[in-house]
């Protein structure tokens, strides 16, 4: 079975954003949908746009120097840390 970093997606409340991408990544952000849903992990077809927020999600929860930066922001603004969850 294929290891991808990727999991089920959520289904959270969408922000409308508009992106314009190389058509590298495009091909790229098919062929994970497409071997996303054959790997079982998708019980219909996703669509590629679909991948785009939790890819992002996923690379800024694993860039430990953003956690760390967050952190430091936090912490230096009195009470930010309650309202970040």
């Amino acid at each position: 079975m294929t290891k991808l970093k990727l999991g089920p997606l959520e289904d959270n409340k969408p922000v409308k954003l508009t992106v314009e991408l190389p058509a590298t990544v495009f091909r790229d952000l098919k062929s994970y949908a497409e071997i996303l849903t054959r790997s079982g992990r998708a019980t219909t077809p996703i669509e590629p746009a679909k991948l785009i927020a939790p890819m992002i999600e996923r690379f800024m929860a694993t860039d430990r120097a953003f956690a760390k930066a967050r952190r430091n922001a936090a912490q230096s603004v009195p009470g930010a840390a309650e309202k970040s969850g």
